[in-house]
Formats: C-alpha cells, structure tokens, sequence
C-alpha cells in the first residue's frame, strides 16, 4: 500500500508491501512493534531503535509524534486520500464560483453545460448514477461555465472535476 506521509512539512511516498518498506523509492528495513497498554511504540530502522509517542490529531491521518525528543506533526495518508485532499486544499485557494465535483463515485449520465454558458444558482448541470440511483448535480452560485471535464457514459471517482466557472462578465 502507497501512502504520501507530511512530516513538518516535508513531503514523503512510502510503500508498505509485504517484503519490506520503501520510503522515496529506497528499501529502509523498518519494524515497528506497539508497548501494549501504552501510547508508545518502538520503531526499529536498521540497527536502531526509537521510541515513539504518539497521539491522533484533530482530523484523519494527522498525528502528534514525539522521538528522540523532538516533536512531528505528521499526516499519513493513502494515494487516493491525498488526492481528495489536495484538491479540496486546490479549491479553497481559488477565487470565484466554486467548481463543481463529484460528490460520490459514479457513472456520469448526462451533462446540460457547454463552455460559455450562463448558469444560475441551483441550475442543475450535470446527472451522475451512483448506486442505482440518478443523482443531478447543482451550481452553488452564478457564473460562466469556463470549462466542462466529463462527458456522458465517463466513470469518475469521488471528488473529480467536473465543471469550473469564471465570474460572470
């Protein structure tokens, strides 16, 4: 399993398979083994071994971790879990209408926006099945479709792109 991991801000790619551990593309012989009954756990890495404290944060993947003194603030998470992420992280920084995504894995059904058109609040853009069930897909806000990014009978996964807007002109 891949998992991008934020230690103090330092952005890491380890591989969790079963013969053994890479972190950045490099083999790094690593154990870890719990203290039962205790938040401590032993990391073994070569010859060495820390021990570590650690402590859940306030969202999931985000850790407190104490070793050799020093505290990490660190965030573990899966490929895909990473991706959601940074894409909601992308979406807070942007300006304007908020773009429209999907909600859920689906199958997308049928889409009513073409580049240039003029949507209203609540106008509903894009039909997605998920589950058995058709889902319409709405704007939260008034602008210009700048661009659409699925057509009908595309699968997409759960936080994907499907439409941005420009302000109205």
């Amino acid at each position: 399993m891949k998992y991008i991991v934020d230690v103090n801000g330092a952005r890491l790619e380890v591989e969790v398979e079963a013969d053994g551990v890479r972190v950045d593309g490099h083999v790094v012989d690593a154990r870890l083994t719990d203290v039962e009954g205790t938040p401590i756990h032993l990391v073994t890495i070569g010859n060495e071994v820390h021990r570590v404290a650690s402590r859940r944060g306030d969202s999931r993947g985000r850790y407190a971790l104490w070793m050799d003194g020093y505290r990490y603030e660190v965030e573990a998470l899966d490929e895909r879990m990473r991706a959601i992420r940074d894409l909601t992280a992308a979406d807070a920084e942007t300006t304007g209408p908020r773009p429209l995504v999907a909600p859920m894995p689906g199958l997308i059904v049928r889409v009513h926006a073409a580049p240039g058109d003029r949507v209203e609040a609540g106008q509903g853009l894009v039909v997605m099945e998920a589950m058995k069930m058709e889902n319409e897909l709405r704007t939260q806000s008034v602008g210009v479709v700048r661009a659409v990014h699925v057509s009908a009978g595309m699968t997409v996964e759960k936080g994907a792109l499907l439409v941005e807007f420009s302000q109205e002109a």
